[in-house]
């Protein structure tokens, strides 16, 4: 008989699905909003200022980069499910203060309460609790792909959700998810293991430690890129494609099913095959030919669908990659306090990204938001290369039982 088993355990499968589900649930409520809320913010007072509508994009990152490290952290003492629980709570707070916002700034403010519940960190840090090394990359994609799979579903259901229900009863819808994440939880996901306690952890190694700011920069500028798209491209999309906001899904719909069936093969060869560093670095090279891309052809359907694909494909790889490299390159005490510090410059990128590309696309125009992500992605790419990247995992020999 085998002493190792190639295949993942079922609690090692229910953990990856129920923890991909409770993140997708929580993510609906920052991508739901992306496809249509640009166009739902002219009926606001204060909606027809992009910089205004980046910043409300982009709140959320706001106050997800202030509770991160300390939801991590909290994780690490008092235990995963706990601060899960109340993460999910103050998050459907914000969901419905968002549904009841009469203007863009209490928009903001519903905005902010949902970065507030900053679950990012526990909830990948208890995926990492739960499953063995060698199939770790398999549920953080799980949970990745989650995340690209909502993306993927918000691109094509909100804007017939909007014309359904609009945008106060998305937000409220959200708010509903998030608390039925709750119940998941606490009656799906497998017992998390004792918390360490009050035992000091090596938040000075986490935070100095090379590889892992490598990868801390390389999400904070995934989810800048990300945000500072998507306060151009729904509009080049009605400006250029010719199509209204509830036809987009027309154009994301086939681009995110072309990027799963690339990522998946993609995420095999890294974890098995021992690619993960060339897979992780050519995926940085084809955001850079995207905004490119961009830069250079957006004013047509053909090439936004294209552009498009291509964006999905590279972000749902390292969507996936990169909290399993953290996961693996972090301290074993302090996984949640590095996944926070890990998911607090992803929160720091949303923000920036949704500010920032608001405020350039209004003074300088389109192509400045693509030069800008340009420069940025090379910049990571570069810092990349000099990663040291987590040897793969030995099999152990297989043995015979006599």
């Amino acid at each position: 008989m085998s002493i190792s088993d190639d295949r993942m355990s079922p609690e090692e499968r229910r953990t990856g699905a129920s923890l991909a589900s409770i993140f997708a649930l929580r993510m609906l409520g920052l991508f739901l909003i992306l496809p249509v809320f640009s166009v739902y913010a002219k009926t606001l007072p204060g909606g027809d200022n992009l910089a205004l509508v980046g910043f409300a994009l982009g709140a959320y990152g706001l106050t997800q980069a202030f509770f991160q490290i300390p939801f991590g952290i909290a994780s690490d003492i008092w235990g995963r499910k706990r601060v899960i629980v109340i993460g999910l709570v103050l998050f459907a707070i914000g969901s419905f203060v968002a549904a009841w916002a009469p203007d863009m700034t209490w928009v903001i403010v519903g905005r902010v309460l949902q970065g507030a519940g900053a679950i990012s960190a526990a909830v990948t840090a208890l995926a990492a609790d739960l499953t063995r090394e060698e199939h770790r990359t398999k549920v953080m994609a799980m949970i990745g792909s989650s995340i690209g799979l909502v993306f993927a579903l918000s691109l094509v259901g909100a804007p017939l959700l909007y014309g359904w229900i609009g945008m106060g009863g998305i937000f409220s819808l959200t708010g509903i998810m998030a608390l039925l994440a709750i119940i998941l939880l606490l009656k799906a996901v497998p017992p998390a293991p004792a918390p360490h306690g009050h035992e000091k952890l090596p938040l000075r190694r986490v935070l100095m430690d090379a590889d892992l700011l490598r990868l801390n920069l390389g999400i904070f500028v995934l989810h800048m890129t990300q945000m500072a798209m998507f306060v151009v491209v729904p509009h080049a999309l009605v400006n250029f494609g010719g199509l209204e906001a509830t036809a987009h899904w027309k154009v994301y719909l086939p681009a995110v099913l072309v990027s799963f069936a690339v990522m998946i093969p993609a995420i095999i060869a890294a974890e098995r095959k021992g690619k993960m560093r060339p897979i992780f670095l050519s995926a940085i090279g084809l955001l850079v030919v995207v905004q490119t891309g961009l830069l250079l052809s957006h004013q047509s359907l053909w090439a936004l669908a294209l552009w498009l694909t291509l964006f999905f494909v590279a972000f749902n790889v390292l969507e996936a990659t990169l909290p399993s490299l953290v996961s693996r390159t972090a301290p074993p005490t302090a996984k949640g306090a590095a996944l926070g510090v890990y998911n607090t410059t992803q929160a720091i990128g949303l923000f920036i990204g949704g500010a920032v590309g608001g405020y350039i696309a209004q003074n300088f125009g389109d192509n400045a938001v693509f030069a800008a992500s340009t420069g940025l992605i090379l910049i990571w790419l570069i810092v990349a290369s000099t990663m040291n990247f987590p040897l793969p995992r030995v099999k152990p020999v297989a043995t015979q039982t006599v």
